[in-house]
């Protein structure tokens, strides 16, 4: 037998991984800096490429996080 759709905690669960995707950016920003001069040209574009992909994450999440927010107030 199937578990119920429980969806209580979803907005929290998003929250919650929203915080560290943006934390792995800020890390991911903090080691280009601190570490410019010695890491390659090929380190850096993937860890550029990296924080590109957690911003659009984080940008699909917020957008999870308001249709969660709005299915739990019409339910």
């Amino acid at each position: 037998m199937a578990k119920p759709d429980d969806r209580s905690d979803n907005v929290e669960k998003l929250q919650d991984s929203i915080q560290d995707t943006i934390e792995n950016f800020r890390e991911g920003q903090d080691y280009l800096s601190e570490h410019a001069d010695e890491i390659s040209g090929g380190e850096k574009r993937q860890i550029e490429e990296k924080n590109e992909r957690r911003l659009k994450a984080i940008e699909g999440q917020r957008e999870e996080v308001k249709d969660e927010a709005a299915h739990q107030e019409n339910s």
